[in-house]
């Protein structure tokens, strides 16, 4: 009997109408074990986030999601159009000017030859295609030099060993077949 009493004051009654008293019933039991858990939990949520029940909260989370989305895929075009309509071809004007371009590609000409009149005799258009001549010659030597001097470190690093001997004084031994070897003087005779 004493128990009954003690249970019987934790609990206290409201009165609501039957219509909103199911509605909250049938809530309560979709989510929570208990109806005084259900409310403590929607007045702790409301207390937390600063809101009133009567205000509306916007666009539910779907609806800002499919605006994201749409934002998204427009910036999405949006890079898309920067890199077909200014970085590619930005990138192709660079590749010509470094001369990074296919060599078989024919290039346009620059200067346009009248009849009667040859390039060689205007010193202005002399002195610049020679620049330009020039100018090829040196960057190809300087890529034979670049690729010479990375044969050289492949040969210097991976394939020549220390070898000591218990009897007089250590020795390089180069490990290499005598293909590789004959190849590689091959390739420094044709250049």
């Amino acid at each position: 009997m004493k128990s009954n009493t003690v249970t019987m004051k934790t609990f206290s009654n409201i009165r609501f109408k039957k219509k909103t008293v199911q509605r909250f019933q049938e809530f309560s039991k979709r989510f929570f074990k208990t109806h005084t858990e259900a409310m403590d939990t929607m007045l702790d949520f409301f207390q937390y986030n600063e809101i009133s029940p009567k205000e509306t909260l916007g666009p539910n989370a779907r609806t800002l999601e499919a605006n994201i989305k749409k934002r998204i895929n427009a910036l999405v075009s949006i890079i898309k159009d920067i890199e077909k309509n200014q970085t590619k071809p930005t990138t192709a004007m660079l590749q010509l000017l470094f001369e990074k371009a296919p060599a078989k590609q024919k290039q346009p000409r620059l200067v346009e030859i009248k009849k009667g009149r040859k390039v060689s005799k205007d010193p202005f258009f002399a002195t610049s295609l020679e620049a330009i001549e020039l100018r090829k010659e040196k960057n190809t030597l300087q890529r034979d030099l670049k690729e010479t001097k990375q044969q050289f470190d492949d040969i210097l690093f991976s394939k020549i060993h220390i070898v000591k001997s218990s009897f007089g004084k250590a020795k390089l031994q180069l490990d290499m077949t005598i293909e590789e070897f004959e190849a590689i003087k091959n390739k420094m005779k044709n250049n």
